[in-house]
């Protein structure tokens, strides 16, 4: 049997006039829009659509933005009867794998991304920092010159396993431009510094994490659903085993594992990977990782209506 993956961007793929075309064209999505604003009381489409970039790539607007898009785009796809195998997000996006699979719901997911975006982008301690990535080097390396680093009392650790060739590293600024420095040497092809300025996915972000504990003991999950939907904190299915608010709250603090993702849809055979939402980043990874592998990005509503219309020829 064929498998199908719905892959579902995160923080740094926003671009104003998100979502606003496919909203402007389909019922489907306007309803996605005006709900989540409802919940939210929070101007979604005036920042998606026509805000400033500076406005929108402020970490308490990104994630509801970014999440509200690609759901609007998931419930046009729904109406078409087109759906996946498995489910997997990048950060924020793994919420979104969560409410296509049924464990969360849409109104609580709103609210969980709003307080989740809100802690993430102000419960920071007040230091410099910033995020790079590191290509062409294999992340045990990276991991231990992060550590020879840390030991001198600096701060600097991978948060983002992208694929097996790219880590992104998280940190103090001086302690980051130590690192790119010693991973040039040791033969990292590339090192580009990320226009993310916040240690997502450290420790530093331990008091967002404590204070989005309590948002998340308010809400209930139920895995009991036919879409697998991958966690980003190890790169495995969701069981029922799972404590998915300690989960979820731990994902703050520790790295995102989207290389064992890749690993995991490759050994379960899936054979179309649709990213939804902004921007191409996530089938770009699985493409670093098997070139000839049939992605497909649904990030306006040129691609909605190309990839409904292939999936309706397919079916005839």
């Amino acid at each position: 049997m064929q498998k199908k993956a719905f892959l579902f961007p995160g923080q740094g793929a926003q671009v104003v006039g998100m979502g606003k075309d496919i909203y402007e064209k389909y019922e489907q999505a306007k309803k996605i829009y005006d709900e989540a604003e409802k919940i939210s009381g929070m101007p979604i489409k005036q920042i998606c659509f026509e805000g400033s970039q500076e406005d929108l790539n402020r970490t308490e607007n990104t994630q509801i933005a970014i999440f509200t898009t690609s759901l609007a785009i998931l419930e046009v796809l729904k109406e078409k009867q087109i759906q996946a195998q498995i489910a997997v997000g990048l950060s924020l996006g793994e919420y979104t794998a969560l409410v296509y699979a049924g464990i969360l719901d849409f109104e609580q997911g709103i609210k969980l991304i709003q307080k989740r975006g809100f802690y993430m982008g102000n419960l920071i301690p007040d230091e410099k920092y910033s995020m790079c990535a590191i290509i062409g080097l294999e992340a045990k390396k990276i991991e231990e010159i992060c550590e020879q680093i840390s030991q001198e009392g600096k701060f600097v650790v991978p948060a983002n396993y992208n694929y097996s060739e790219q880590t992104v590293i998280s940190g103090n600024e001086t302690a980051v431009e130590e690192a790119m420095g010693k991973l040039k040497e040791i033969g990292a092809k590339r090192v580009i510094k990320l226009q993310t300025s916040g240690p997502f996915h450290t420790k530093k972000l331990e008091k967002a994490k404590q204070q989005y504990e309590k948002e998340l003991q308010n809400a209930s999950f139920k895995i009991e659903q036919p879409i697998k939907v991958i966690k980003n904190i190890d790169g495995t299915f969701y069981n029922k085993e799972d404590n998915i608010k300690e989960i979820l709250a731990n994902h703050i603090i520790s790295p995102v594992r989207f290389d064992k993702a890749i690993k995991l849809m490759r050994d379960e055979n899936v054979t179309e990977f649709v990213e939804i939402g902004p921007g191409k980043t996530l089938t770009g990874f699985v493409r670093k990782e098997d070139k000839g592998a049939n992605v497909f990005n649904i990030n306006d509503l040129e691609t909605l209506e190309e990839y409904i219309k292939r999936e309706e020829e397919k079916s005839e």
